[in-house]
């Protein structure tokens, strides 16, 4: 099997966000997400739950691309009333898109510009204020630059690490960012200071790379790692199961 190429490497990047999960709903924004969580369950995080999109949680695995499956297997019944109810609880996972991300995980996607009068009009807020101090967080960045990685968000659509804190412990209870991955690298907040942190660099990126094009200072270790290769059995069934149309280079070209 040909080598991994950068879409892929971005795709098991976000799988691994997902282990240790268990019986959490995952919910992805975006083709890489939608396979990387997708990927997580067919191998070490069989019990994560993903919804039809409708009204039912499916214990099959759609693919991303391609030909639906025949027939989903239903596991049960989940309206979308009763997604409150995980969401609330702590007991989903995220994956969604950053317009703008800063050094503690506050979040823009709802406009560029002063929010009286934007510059550009984006999604909006959607669920991010209640996602991100409801249940675990991660963020999908397919362009990694100094306009995403900025030193202070204009608008805050979802609640990094300061602003948490400054809340006061009931916001903290379930509120945790649990990965950035671009198409760079992986980020996380394991510091001491819960700033964002230079966790991997892709092949072919060094950690020089990522620094000119983050707009803040990130903590970096004395030695940063490649992000993790797909296995073999990994790579089969993103490209033959998943995403045999190719729809994540589309997202991270070649």
């Amino acid at each position: 099997m040909s080598e991994a190429t950068r879409a892929e490497f971005c795709a098991v990047a976000v799988a691994d966000a997902f282990r240790g999960d268990g019986e959490r709903l995952a919910s992805c924004f975006g083709s890489i997400p939608a396979i990387g969580a997708k990927l997580a369950k067919l191998t070490f995080e069989p019990d994560l739950m993903m919804t039809d999109g409708v009204a039912y949680l499916r214990d099959d695995v759609a693919p991303v691309s391609g030909a639906p499956t025949d027939e989903a297997v239903v596991e049960s019944w989940l309206p979308f009333r009763s997604v409150f109810d995980l969401l609330w609880n702590g007991r989903r996972h995220v994956v969604m898109t950053a317009s703008q991300i800063d050094r503690y995980g506050n979040h823009n996607f709802a406009c560029i510009g002063a929010h009286e009068k934007p510059k550009a009009q984006l999604l909006g807020m959607r669920g991010a204020p209640g996602n991100t101090i409801s249940h675990t967080t991660s963020y999908w960045v397919p362009n990694h630059s100094a306009k995403v990685f900025v030193p202070e968000v204009d608008v805050v659509s979802g609640v990094g690490y300061d602003r948490a804190r400054a809340l006061g412990p009931e916001a903290s209870r379930f509120h945790e960012i649990r990965r950035v991955v671009s198409n760079l690298g992986v980020f996380d907040f394991e510091t001491d200071d819960q700033r964002m942190r230079l966790r991997s660099v892709h092949p072919g990126t060094t950690v020089d790379e990522v620094v000119a094009q983050t707009g803040f200072e990130l903590a970096i270790d004395e030695a940063v790692p490649e992000t993790r290769a797909p296995t073999a059995d990994e790579l089969a069934i993103i490209r033959e199961q998943l995403d045999p149309r190719d729809a994540r280079s589309r997202e991270v070209p070649h």
